[in-house]
């Protein structure tokens, strides 16, 4: 922890004596009326988009560099980052007049390089990770005598993210409860810490996805624990280890945390373009999917919720797959794989059984003279409720079907690809990877990989993301499977096999 204990009195005076409303905005807190008609309950979302920085993140930094002292801040700040931290840095240091120096991976997209610029701050670009950048940081800091701006773990980051908790109350404070997104914790450490003290009947729910639970591993640990990896596509909050300082006070004050996956922060990021016509990020929509959730979990109504929009920071290129996945994840499509007969009208007859409904996507190459497999979209009304009908349906017609709605091979890959299988027998093992977009990434793929083992499959998917998803098949050369793989962690990238995929083995 940064500092000796901070006790949730001293919380509660940080927060009411921060300065960031020098630099920071008092955010509306805004209905969602056509969200609130749907699911029946009074929902509200915090606008912290309308940010300077278009991010809660200037609030922490702000409320951190204002309590240096004279000859810290002569010195200057610097802090690794590559997303929302850095733009509040930036920002916040040029407000005080104070030298800011960040640290940013060489891969960093330009319009993020350039907003940082645009705030005063000198960008350094080093190492092809977050972690190369991070450790060159700490080394400028050695030398130069910087200042160090942590992005979470410290109580003054803490503070500053807890104003948006005192404004909650002041705007309304008859909420049930509140959902907030967690990355390293210090959103949800500040604002839990004062609403508790003074509203302690209001709920304070955390949201994290699936994919980088941090807060959730370590509170089934009982304390921070590290993630063996992380997901990036809520690049927000993709933090493998919670804060030491955010996890005692989300351990003291949170009330729950849930999980949710990409699908469902998809289609959370429409709700908000619909209601608001704001284009949250990512991880800005993440609690929202937390929240519908809850409701649906709990089947409640006529209750009052917020939830914190925390930012809109968003790869132009990434609306692609967020528009492509919203539906699925408001359980409004089905994806299914489905045998029929290779004869005319079989297509026709499959429709017809399927009573009406509306194909969003049907995908088939002919494959041979006696059956195909097709990969098909359905529109839904509720897919928990429809699909096992539908599928029912498809049964007693004598179709062999496979769900694969959740299935994320299929969804990123697979459905561009139908009509890919070999044109004689072989086999091979299939891979998935996630690796950072690097201009040497790939080539370093091949250099490893491509002069020892046969590539007979390669699929890139890109969502205009700092990251690159890849499907690999590698044809079976009688070495140990161990060979393979001992390759793929030498290469670094984050991996899983998927040969016994369903929708490889129908498709690939």
């Amino acid at each position: 922890m940064p500092e000796s204990v901070v006790s949730a009195n001293d919380y509660l005076r940080r927060i009411l004596l921060s300065p960031v409303y020098e630099v920071a905005q008092f955010t509306p807190l805004q209905a969602m009326n056509r969200l609130s008609s749907r699911l029946g309950n009074a929902i509200f979302t915090k606008r912290e988009d309308t940010q300077p920085v278009h991010s809660f993140k200037l609030r922490g930094a702000y409320n951190k560099i204002a309590q240096l002292s004279d000859e810290q801040k002569s010195k200057g700040v610097i802090a690794a980052s590559a997303g929302n931290h850095a733009q509040g840095v930036a920002l916040s240091a040029k407000r005080l007049g104070i030298t800011a120096i960040i640290v940013m991976p060489v891969t960093t997209p330009d319009i993020k390089v350039s907003a940082v610029r645009s705030h005063g701050a000198q960008v350094v670009l080093h190492g092809d990770n977050f972690d190369e950048a991070s450790r060159h940081c700490q080394q400028l800091t050695a030398q130069y005598g910087y200042t160090m701006i942590p992005p979470f773990d410290d109580p003054d980051v803490i503070a500053g993210q807890g104003t948006i908790g005192k404004e909650l109350i002041d705007q309304d404070s008859h909420l049930d409860a509140i959902f907030i997104p967690v990355g390293g914790g210090g959103l949800a450490a500040g604002i839990a810490v004062y609403i508790k003290q003074l509203l302690p009947h209001i709920k304070v729910i955390a949201v994290e996805p699936h994919e980088s639970a941090c807060l959730k591993a370590a509170m089934q640990a009982q304390e921070p624990t590290t993630l063996d990896k992380v997901g990036l596509f809520a690049d927000g909050v993709a933090v493998r280890r919670i804060g030491s300082e955010t996890f005692r006070l989300c351990q003291q004050y949170i009330d729950e945390v849930l999980t949710v996956s990409s699908d469902e922060i998809c289609a959370a990021v429409q709700d908000i373009f619909d209601d608001t016509r704001a284009v949250a990020e990512p991880s800005g929509a993440l609690a929202l999917a937390g929240l519908k959730r809850y409701i649906s979990d709990h089947q409640l109504r006529d209750k009052r919720f917020a939830f914190i929009l925390s930012g809109a920071n968003i790869n132009f290129h990434n609306l692609r797959y967020v528009s492509e996945r919203s539906e699925l994840g408001e359980k409004k499509e089905a994806i299914l794989a489905v045998t029929i007969p290779e004869r005319v009208g079989a297509y026709l007859e499959f429709v017809e059984y399927l009573g009406g409904r509306a194909i969003t996507e049907f995908n088939y190459r002919y494959g041979n003279s006696e059956r195909a497999n097709i990969y098909v979209g359905i529109k839904v009304a509720d897919r928990e409720l429809e699909l096992p009908q539908i599928i029912d349906t498809l049964h007693q017609a004598d179709y062999q079907v496979v769900d694969l709605s959740d299935d994320e091979i299929a969804k990123l890959h697979v459905r561009h690809m139908v009509g890919g299988k070999a044109g004689k027998p072989l086999k091979e093992h299939i891979f998935s990877f996630e690796f950072t977009e690097q201009p040497r990434a790939l080539l370093r793929f091949l250099q490893t990989l491509g002069q020892k083992w046969n590539i007979t499959l390669f699929h890139y998917r890109n969502h205009g993301a700092a990251y690159g998803q890849v499907l690999v098949g590698f044809e079976d050369n009688g070495e140990a499977i161990s060979t393979l793989t001992g390759y793929f962690d030498q290469i670094g990238f984050s991996y899983r096999c998927e040969t016994d995929n369903p929708a490889c083995q129908f498709f690939l």
